[in-house]
């Protein structure tokens, strides 16, 4: 009985299963921590390690791309459809740091099976959702009988995004031609549960900023004083306190300029979601829910611009008392933000915002560290339904849709590129990203492997970008 796409793609990952364990194990074993300069040796071992699997694999072109800090890999394979759409993956091979001492029950750079989880730094965070994709493309390949991908089929694997990217804007930009891309998967993310596969449509953007205030020159006594010059500190809490009004909203005047709404239709595919707030809440180590009015938790996270004051400080921290008006505070803040929203334009209005804050004899100065920009693929886009029907195929079961509300390098690629951005992750929350006995659930990472092989050939036959 002849196989379909679906039993050959299975069938040829069932073949190669225990190989692939081994391989993804080796690559596990080298400690590719970012972070870390004694590791900068194996972060570039690792750069190595992977250019070489990915020229195993049958990519043509795989190089290893020095930057500033560590290095990157990227890897190219073009189809033979010259109608074809050309898409760019994205995930990063350097891993947070970790050590026995942290609390791992073994070597965390030893990878080891318990059950159906393999346990090691990297395991979901990132590396094996980048190499499920190894797997992936030669499945498609064997249950298609091509020779070449369905797509033009590039890969782009960060050596620093466990370092915050420094170096990567700069790297996409240096080499924007040979990135050009229609779509760009990213597989450096997850999903809801193992229960519930969901496709993540958007990550929040992230301005960041620290406001010094200035009053007297020198720290001075509050009995001959007090009362009658500016206090910085009574000035910094002042404007913590006016940074919301009374429904939640940020005051910043045009912060939400240019903000797009959610649809009707997202609001809906949000609360179709097993959401569990009283478990969320114990998660969050928080006794209640807060935030903007007439927004659901999920919709407050994921879809809607938030301010965070992330620290304020000024003046005697000391033990007792000491009876002064400080000579300055400092307010440190962070803005997510959503489609639509300007990153420069937030930045002035956080600016002018804070100026106006300020009393006579105050001064102040605010100074915002690089930041990122939102990212969004609407709903309807086809690229997103043909990650949304790949997924279903290999989970067998729909396939729901869901938004990030942290931020990361994605939105780099979308502003540089000019392609929308697309997320493929199979990993869960249990996963346990950053933190001891990090694992994958190997049912899951196969489920990857088996998205990865059908994707190629839904975007061929579902999706024709403009020229």
């Amino acid at each position: 009985m002849s196989q379909t796409p679906d039993s050959a793609v299975h069938a040829y990952i069932e073949r190669h299963r225990a190989a692939f364990l081994d391989n993804l194990a080796a690559w596990l074993r080298i400690p590719s921590v970012s972070a870390q300069p004694e590791h900068a040796p194996d972060v570039r071992r690792s750069a190595d390690w992977l250019a070489a699997k990915l020229t195993g694999t049958g990519f043509p072109v795989a190089e290893v791309w020095p930057t500033a800090g560590a290095p990157a890999v990227y890897a190219e394979w073009p189809s033979d459809d010259p109608e074809a759409p050309t898409v760019l993956v994205y995930g990063h091979h350097d891993v947070q740091p970790a050590a026995r001492e942290d609390g791992w029950d073994t070597d965390p750079f030893e990878p080891v099976v318990r059950g159906d989880r393999l346990h090691a730094r990297g395991a979901a965070d990132d590396k094996g959702q980048v190499f499920f994709h190894t797997l992936g493309v030669r499945a498609h390949l064997a249950a298609t009988g091509r020779t070449a991908p369905a797509v033009n089929l590039k890969l782009l694997i960060e050596g620093e995004e466990e370092s915050g990217s420094p170096n990567f804007r700069a790297l996409v930009e240096e080499h924007a031609d040979r990135l050009a891309a229609d779509a760009v998967i990213v597989s450096d993310t997850g999903m809801w549960s193992e229960d519930t596969p969901t496709v993540c449509t958007g990550m929040r953007g992230l301005a960041e900023c620290e406001i010094r205030l200035y009053g007297p020159d020198q720290d001075i006594h509050s009995g001959s004083f007090g009362g009658a010059v500016p206090n910085p500190a009574t000035a910094a809490a002042r404007l913590v306190a006016a940074l919301h009004d009374e429904d939640g909203r940020v005051a910043v005047p045009g912060f939400y300029d240019g903000v797009v709404e959610l649809t009707e239709r997202e609001r809906a595919l949000f609360a179709e979601l097993p959401f569990d707030e009283a478990e969320w809440l114990r998660t969050a180590k928080s006794h209640a829910a807060h935030g903007e009015a007439g927004y659901s938790t999920l919709e407050r996270i994921w879809a809607r611009p938030t301010a965070e004051v992330n620290g304020i400080g000024g003046g005697y921290q000391g033990a007792g008392s000491k009876t002064i008006i400080p000579s300055s505070a400092v307010v440190k803040l962070s803005f997510r933000l959503v489609a639509g929203q300007d990153l420069g334009s937030v930045e002035k209005a956080v600016h002018d915002w804070a100026e106006r804050q300020a009393p006579a004899g105050i001064r102040l100065e605010t100074d915002f560290t690089p930041g990122t920009r939102p990212c969004l693929t609407p709903l309807d886009h086809p690229a997103l339904q043909s990650v949304a029907r790949a997924m279903g195929r290999a989970f067998r079961k729909p396939v729901r849709f869901t938004r990030e509300g942290g931020s990361g390098p994605a939105a780099d690629l979308q502003e540089v590129l000019g392609a929308p951005v697309l997320f493929l992750g199979i990993s869960v929350p249990s996963d346990g990203w950053h933190a001891p006995n990090e694992k994958i659930e190997l049912d899951l990472l196969f489920k990857g492997v088996e998205t990865s092989a059908h994707l190629w050939s839904d975007l061929a036959e579902n999706w024709h970008p403009a020229p």
